[in-house]
């Protein structure tokens, strides 16, 4: 799914062992959103929402974050709504071992 901010890959693990049922994040944001300190925050601030939020995917689920330039330039709240929505619409339409 893609928003103004934010590109969300979404990617059920159905083969994952029982003991590995849990929830990985990946993120990449490009040096175009801005200078190191503009990028560490907002992969910082994309880690606390993945804490805050991950029990919404469900087990073992695989996300990958994409952030694009707007993504520094929002609010929390802005930022954190945009990739809730993403994510619950990609989450809906995840197939195991692709994307969407």
């Amino acid at each position: 799914m893609a928003g103004t901010a934010f590109v969300v890959v979404v990617s059920e693990r159905r083969n994952a062992p029982q003991n590995a049922r849990h929830n990985r994040l990946g993120i990449t944001v490009s040096r175009k959103v801005g200078s190191a300190v503009v990028r560490n925050r907002v992969k910082r601030r994309i880690r606390e929402w993945f804490r805050a939020d991950r029990s919404g995917l469900g087990p073992s689920v695989d996300v990958v974050v994409i952030g694009r330039v707007a993504a520094a330039q929002l609010t929390r709240t802005a930022f954190d709504a945009e990739l809730t929505r993403l994510t619950s619409g990609a989450a809906r339409g995840a197939r195991p071992g692709g994307t969407v």
